[in-house]
């Protein structure tokens, strides 16, 4: 049996999917595309209107071929709404995502006594709620390793609907997050990505990530990289920055800073100033030469006026971010901000995206003017490409024209730009 996995928004997301797909190849089934697919499971997003809006289009494409599962968060605030979609569509809460790790064994069994696919999939009753059964032995989409070590968040935000859907912060404990990453290392990966939803809300009453990452660094060799994703500002303290000087650690960090006025910081219940997120980039940069430092910005928050989003330009552009991920505001229902007044008409928050956009373009350009002859680790991927530390994805040139090998780590140099191309020595 074939089966698809589309996957929308961020990257934990992206890790549960991994494991979803781990399960299923285990389990005898064919990783496919989509027109290929009898079963495709749709991991959803619900970000912003415009995520839930491609769910829906793509899941009525999907259900015209094939029977659909759909979960995240998406699925987890409007389930009723997807199910409309098609009769082909079943829908596994947030809470219940973790089922489909145990889901492949019960389809093969209820099509072996002659159920069709749709009815195997609808008697399937046992619903797990684990958020931390995510723990795949091999990834179908990425040579790194995912880990999910965090779920959920304690902030509210006065924007974000994730935390609606995702509920509150928990954490998976610290010797069990050094066994898997240890398992990950005896089974040849060189790189591993720590995600959650708020991923530096890890064990915050506690030791915090900074003490997860000290342990994970005592207990594997030099040949495991680790990389982290997006670090909000509000839990990222001395601890967590003294680690990021060890080799091991990639130079590669993303900030959703959203604004940098701290009257709209405020007005969005966002829990830090705009003078520790400069500290935090100034410690990253003393930390690494030269990282690759990305961040989320949104255009247009309740209380954005001419002066707020100068001062969001002026900081943007004087901190030289290698990437900017711009979204412009999405009132999004449920959430505190809602209703709220005082928001830019929906064409200046436009037009301000776009100048936001214009100059990440031109940001990121100047960054990788910067790299051209630099010396960089890079991990391979199957088709001959890969991605260096700093998060720059190119096609790998070795010596004779060998082909490298998936999930390795070269030593290079970044010859060429467009497209980015890697020499490595051996």
């Amino acid at each position: 049996m074939n089966v698809y996995i589309y996957t929308l928004g961020c990257r934990l997301n992206q890790a549960e999917s991994e494991a979803i797909a781990d399960s299923f190849s285990r389990n005898g089934y064919t990783l496919s595309s989509p027109e290929e697919a009898d079963l495709v499971i749709v991991n959803s997003c619900t970000v912003t209107q415009k995520a839930e809006q491609k769910a829906r289009r793509m899941i009525r494409l999907f259900a015209r071929n094939a029977e659909v599962i759909v979960t995240g968060c998406y699925a987890a605030v409007n389930p009723d709404e997807i199910k409309a979609l098609s009769e082909k569509v079943t829908v596994f809460s947030l809470r219940e995502k973790a089922s489909l790790l145990t889901l492949p064994e019960h389809i093969a069994d209820g099509v072996h006594a002659g159920l069709s696919l749709h009815e195997a999939i609808d008697s399937f009753t046992c619903r797990s709620s684990d958020p931390f059964a995510f723990d795949a032995s091999s990834f179908q989409y990425h040579s790194r390793a995912y880990l999910k070590i965090q779920d959920g968040c304690d902030n509210h935000c006065g924007y974000c609907r994730t935390t609606i859907a995702r509920g509150a912060a928990v954490s998976l404990p610290s010797d069990e997050v050094v066994e898997r990453a240890l398992k990950l290392e005896r089974e040849g990966f060189h790189e591993i990505m720590l995600t959650g939803v708020n991923l530096t809300m890890y064990d915050h009453d506690g030791e915090g990530l900074g003490g997860l990452v000290e342990k994970l660094l005592a207990a594997v060799g030099s040949g495991m990289r680790f990389r982290l994703s997006s670090m909000e500002p509000d839990h990222v303290d001395d601890r967590l920055l003294d680690t990021l000087s060890d080799f091991r650690m990639q130079p590669h960090f993303h900030i959703p800073i959203q604004s940098a006025s701290d009257k709209v910081l405020s007005i969005a219940g966002r829990r830090y100033s705009i003078s520790h997120v400069d500290y935090i980039i100034s410690r990253m940069r003393k930390a690494k030469d030269d990282p690759f430092i990305a961040c989320d910005v949104i255009a247009g928050l309740p209380g954005e006026g001419d002066r707020e989003f100068m001062e969001t330009y002026d900081f943007l552009s004087s901190h030289d971010f290698a990437a900017m991920h711009v979204f412009p505001y999405s009132p999004r229902p449920g959430t505190p901000l809602f209703g709220a007044k005082d928001r830019p008409a929906e064409r200046v928050r436009d037009e301000r995206a776009e100048k936001l956009r214009e100059l990440s373009a031109a940001q990121s350009r100047k960054y990788l003017m910067r790299q051209l002859g630099k010396n960089v680790e890079v991990l391979a991927e199957e088709d001959g490409t890969g991605t260096t530390g700093n998060y720059l994805k190119g096609k790998i040139l070795l010596p004779g024209n060998r082909v490298p090998v998936s999930g390795m780590i070269y030593q290079g140099r970044i010859s060429s730009l467009d497209p980015v191309a890697i020499e490595v020595g051996r």
